[in-house]
């Protein structure tokens, strides 16, 4: 791929897919993840890693019998010290999310039901393994299995105004990043994440009480800076900036 992809059109197609065929990545779309890979890394200071087979540490025991077929699995992980780590993770990892969309393939973040302790996931001295992503080519439609275990784990949808609070009235390109951050994916679809529109500028929160909700504020704010034009910074305190 050497056009930048289409990001909001990925939002719009991505939803996670647990089961996948046989058939492998195609050479191109594999090195072109892991190029992606190497640079994000060069960026972030993450040490995201792409796993060719990691069909090991998702046994029916360790998934519980959720995934199917999985091949190549995108290893979060960064050095410990990293300034929020989780939320790099989340952020970082939702672009290769929507990489992989765009080039027709599935995904599914994984941040509980997997062999954490797998020796497939090698750390160095200082490195913290945050969750996998795994990613392949997948049916057309899904599975059964898949659209139950959808049924079982994801809740309704919140209204949009449920995402946010403003300061008079929002204009009109927040509440498209609102609308990106409803398409969001979060831990069991608990979309815990909230943003605050105020004239000093836009922040997000997120309760904290869970492992995974940096990781959920990490991927909220990647999809709304995409869909408003511009970057968010990191942490609790981090505002919006527009291009």
């Amino acid at each position: 791929m050497k056009q930048k992809p289409d990001y909001l059109a990925a939002i719009e197609a991505r939803s996670s897919r647990r089961a996948y065929t046989t058939e492998p990545i195609a050479t191109e779309k594999a090195a072109y993840l892991q190029d992606r890979i190497t640079t994000i890394n060069s960026e972030s200071g993450l040490s995201i890693a792409w796993l060719e087979d990691g069909s090991k540490a998702f046994t029916a025991m360790k998934s519980y019998g959720m995934f199917k077929n999985v091949g190549s699995v995108m290893v979060m992980k960064g050095p410990e010290t990293t300034p929020d780590l989780f939320e790099r993770i989340g952020y970082y990892g939702q672009l290769l999310v929507l990489e992989a969309t765009a080039l027709g393939l599935g995904t599914c973040w994984v941040a509980g039901t997997y062999d954490k302790n797998s020796d497939l996931f090698s750390l160095e001295k200082g490195e913290k393994l945050v969750a996998v992503i795994s990613v392949g080519n997948v049916p057309q439609e899904q599975t059964l299995k898949e659209r139950v275990i959808s049924r079982t784990v994801r809740r309704k949808t919140l209204p949009l105004q449920a995402f946010y609070t403003a300061e008079g009235e929002a204009p009109q390109w927040f509440v498209e990043g609102i609308k990106a951050v409803q398409k969001a994916p979060s831990a069991v679809n608990s979309q815990r994440v909230r943003f605050q529109y105020a004239k000093e500028g836009v922040t997000a929160t997120v309760p904290g009480n869970w492992a995974t909700d940096p990781i959920d504020m990490g991927i909220a704010k990647l999809h709304f800076s995409l869909a408003v034009g511009g970057r968010f910074a990191f942490g609790s305190q981090g505002t919006c900036e527009k291009d």
